[in-house]
Formats: structure tokens, C-alpha cells, sequence
């Protein structure tokens, strides 16, 4: 529920204040009734009209998390008839597209959003937000850490930031390591592992700035909170 003079304003009619002006004035009413300054309504409920007419209001943008299960693809359709992201997400309300991607065989935490500015502010290179994998890996184990954090650029040249590198287990014959990263380049995370002669066994994405995976279950979503975008982006959402 929220204020008429808000609910008016977000759909782009008038400023705040002439909204008021309205309300004051008995234009708008609410199921019917006239309503009055100070009045509340849901805008996705009751029925909001002005001079008689239907308030439009904006669609709802849409921010969600998923937790990508390993054989989805991050696609919205595929030609090969593989499960993608948009199938686990359908329920979501809307047509939401990833942002940034998680190959085939990776999981973990991928989001989608119908914001584009939000998708584009999120992937451009300038917004080099944190990206931490928990990766278990077998191969040449003694001295990976070492071997991944002092790479400064992929087998192709391009140049990236040094990684953060830590064990968090060690079994035989496989570790499992946390990987913090902050370019997200294409299948970075393996390209550096088989640079340092690894061979990578699962890779999850388990957190993207200060959003954590947390114990969301794989193959399901949420929609993030106000003060999950606040973190990420910096700013309110608006809707």
C-alpha cells in the first residue's frame, strides 16, 4: 500500500504536489469512491482513476536472483532444445534476462532483471563488482594458490586484475578453493585454472558484490530486496 500522491506521481501524470492538488480537488478516486490527501491504495489491486479515466501505471521492473543449477543454459531460448534460465524463472511476472552469464557447467548465483539500464550498469566494465566462486579443482594442487593469484592476464593476452585466492578445503586429490574476482570475463575463472594447471570439477558462483547465494535451493529464485539494490547499484528502487 502506498500514498495516492505517490502512486500518481510514479505513473508520470504530474508531480507529487499536483497530485495533491488533485486529491484535494476530488479528481481521483479509488474502486470508486472519491479519494482523499492521505488516502492509500495498491496499485496493483484497486482500480486508481483520474477525471473517470485509469490511472497507467508503469510495469513493475523486475530484480531477481537465481541459483543456476549445473546443465542450464543462460539463454532465453535455445536451438538445441536445452533447459535455459528463462524456463526456471517463467513464474516470475515478467520477461527477465540474465545478467552477465554462467556457462553450462557452472552454477550458482546468476541475475535477471527486465531494468536494461540495470543489466548494462551491472555488466559494463567500469562497475567491476567482486565475483566469488567456490571452485573444486584436481591437477597440479601444490602451489595453485599462488599460481592463481599472480596471474595478470588469460592465455589470449587480455590483461586482468589479480585474483583473491584461499583454500577452504583440502581433500585428496581435490581442493576446493575460493576465487574472488572482479572482471567476470568469459569463463575467466577456468581459463585461469587450466593456466595453472587445474582441472576445474565444479565451479559456483556463490556471491556478486556484498549478494551471497546463501541457502537458496538450485533451481529456484527470489526477488531481491530494496536493500540488496542499494548495495549493488547504490540507489532506491523507484517502482
Amino acid at each position: 500500500m502506498d500514498r495516492l500522491q505517490k502512486i500518481i506521481s510514479s505513473a508520470g501524470v504530474c508531480s507529487r504536489r499536483q497530485a495533491e492538488e488533485f486529491l484535494r480537488e476530488g479528481r481521483v478516486a479509488v474502486n470508486g469512491a472519491i479519494a482523499s490527501l492521505g488516502d492509500q491504495a495498491d496499485p496493483e489491486r484497486d482500480r486508481i482513476t483520474l477525471d473517470g479515466k485509469p490511472l497507467r501505471l508503469p510495469e513493475k521492473k523486475i530484480y531477481l536472483m537465481l541459483h543456476k543449477p549445473r546443465g542450464v543454459v543462460t539463454t532465453l531460448s535455445d536451438e538445441r532444445g536445452r533447459p535455459t534460465v528463462a524456463g526456471l524463472v517463467s513464474g516470475c511476472g515478467g520477461r527477465a534476462y540474465p545478467v552477465g552469464r554462467l556457462d553450462m557447467d557452472s552454477e550458482g548465483l546468476l541475475l535477471l532483471t527486465s531494468d536494461g539500464a540495470f543489466a548494462q550498469r551491472m555488466s559494463h566494465p567500469s562497475h567491476q563488482t567482486e565475483k566469488e566462486y567456490l571452485v573444486t579443482v584436481t591437477g597440479r594442487l601444490d602451489g595453485c594458490r599462488e599460481r592463481l593469484s599472480a596471474l595478470t592476464a588469460l592465455e589470449d593476452g587480455t590483461p586482468i586484475a589479480s585474483a583473491r585466492v584461499s583454500v577452504l578445503e583440502r581433500r585428496k586429490g581435490k581442493w576446493v578453493l575460493s576465487v574472488v574476482i572482479h572482471q567476470g570475463l568469459n569463463r575467466q575463472v577456468r581459463r585461469m585454472c587450466a593456466m595453472a594447471e587445474l582441472r576445474v570439477e565444479r565451479l559456483v558462483r556463490v556471491r556478486e558484490g556484498g549478494l551471497t547465494l546463501g541457502d537458496l535451493p538450485p533451481g529456484r529464485w527470489r526477488f531481491l530486496t530494496d536493500r540488496e539494490l542499494v548495495d549493488l547499484m547504490g540507489w532506491e528502487r523507484t517502482e
